[in-house]
């Protein structure tokens, strides 16, 4: 399939870069059989069935963009210049792989100083990409990193403002409990304490996964035929107690519904042959793009993605591109807020 399948145009002032507060009045868009409806996510309870299972993801986004100064000493004494650093994934060593602004103007070997505890060392650069060694590791590390990051916002939110004081709160689960994530699985944050009380007395159950979403989720398609791109790998876990509790669910006929492109990524990732869930613990790169044949998930809640994405590809994969383009053509016209702090929707595929 080509890339301009899965374009559309959405008017620039539905990009939302504000949550809805409180987390669950954001709207909610139910597509089902061949009806949409205009909902709240605090209707969730009645969307869903007693029996039904959400499976969420429980990562911890890190405070992962710096700012800090490059210093450089040379004939003519010492120079300095701002970087901008979005770490993206750790690396065996201990170092971190990072985007590093202004990339050209910065050489292997030379320490950017973040703060007055936190500084690094650059000592390899490749594909776009630098490593940086730090000079602190551990719960140091990570108390310096709390101290002196900002939230990693998807580049459309940073182009409008930047990450301030609130986004620590607002682009976090209220059940994020694993740090790794450079990016949040957003459709998640959508629930609060409230919403979890009513889903449990009404008899819907939950589910943690982990999956630690990297700044690749953001990365732009680049090739016309859809089946030349090659996903970013993320690290993810199932356990076999999680495992166990959405076979269970399988079997006794309720629904599986992740909650977020990422947990329904995992999860399909670690799908049998025989339709089970397995526990899994590694890298996952699965690419779902239309023809692919659902194991595990019944339905789907998520936002509504950017054109031209891989995130459009899996939804068009769940429900149909026509139907997809439909339900989008809607939320537009509805001016329902898009993106990684818009509003919400939930996908049920035909049949």
């Amino acid at each position: 399939m080509k890339l301009s399948e899965f374009d559309f145009h959405l008017p620039e002032h539905l990009i939302a870069t504000r949550p809805a507060r409180p987390r669950s009045s954001a709207r909610l868009l139910v597509a089902q059989g061949d009806g949409i409806a205009d909902r709240h996510v605090f209707d969730l309870p009645d969307v869903l069935r007693p029996g039904d299972r959400l499976v969420l993801n429980d990562t911890r986004v890190i405070p992962a963009r710096l700012s800090g100064v490059r210093r450089r000493v040379g004939a003519e004494g010492e120079t300095q210049a701002r970087m901008e650093a979005t770490l993206l994934e750790p690396l065996p060593d201990g170092a971190w792989r990072a985007l590093l602004r202004p990339l050209k103007k910065v050489r292997s070997g030379e320490v950017i100083v973040f703060s007055d505890d936190l500084s690094a060392t650059v000592t390899d650069r490749a594909d776009g990409a630098a490593t940086l060694a730090f000079n602190l590791a551990g719960e140091d590390f990570d108390a310096a990193l709390a101290a002196s990051g900002a939230m990693p916002l998807p580049p459309y939110i940073e182009a409008k403002r930047r990450a301030d004081a609130q986004d620590r709160e607002d682009y976090q689960t209220i059940w994020a409990k694993r740090t790794g994530a450079v990016a949040a699985p957003t459709a998640a944050l959508h629930f609060d304490a409230a919403l979890m009380a009513a889903l449990a007395a009404h008899g819907v159950q939950t589910t943690y996964v982990t999956l630690h979403v990297g700044a690749g989720t953001f990365l732009p398609v680049k090739v016309d035929d859809i089946s030349d791109h090659k996903m970013h790998a993320e690290c993810g876990e199932i356990t076999e107690k999680s495992a166990n509790e959405i076979n269970a669910t399988r079997a006794s006929g309720g629904r599986i519904i992740p909650v977020g492109t990422t947990a329904l990524r995992l999860i399909e990732n670690a799908a049998q042959r025989d339709g089970s869930l397995a526990p899994w613990l590694g890298d996952t790169d699965i690419f779902i793009t239309p023809g692919f044949q659902f194991q595990i998930a019944d339905a789907l809640m998520t936002n509504i993605h950017l054109p031209k994405s891989t995130l459009m590809m899996l939804v068009s994969a769940l429900m149909g591109r026509e139907r997809i383009m439909a339900i989008y053509a809607h939320a537009i016209a509805a001016e329902y807020r898009f993106f990684s702090y818009g509003d919400a929707s939930i996908l049920f595929p035909k049949g």
